[in-house]
């Protein structure tokens, strides 16, 4: 069985310093708190490839933070 998707093991790494820096004015993407809140709005971005803004997510990293999401979005 797969093990829960966490946000510090998982998906924390996820986001580079140029992601966080540049969306530091709205929110933390390195504060699970943060990430968590904005979650649904965030997994939207990714999935319509707008986030991050230089470039989308290969597929297989947009689907660890949707199983993330729908999991709980685990610490």
């Amino acid at each position: 069985m797969d093990q829960p998707v966490q946000f510090a093991r998982d998906i924390k790494q996820l986001f580079r310093d140029k992601d966080r820096d540049s969306m530091s004015f709205a929110f933390d993407l390195g504060a699970h708190a943060d990430v968590s809140e904005h979650a649904e709005h965030i997994l939207e971005r990714l999935r319509e490839g707008s986030m991050p803004c230089d470039g989308p997510w290969p597929e297989p990293q947009v689907d660890l933070f949707e199983r993330w999401v729908k999991g709980g979005k685990q610490p």
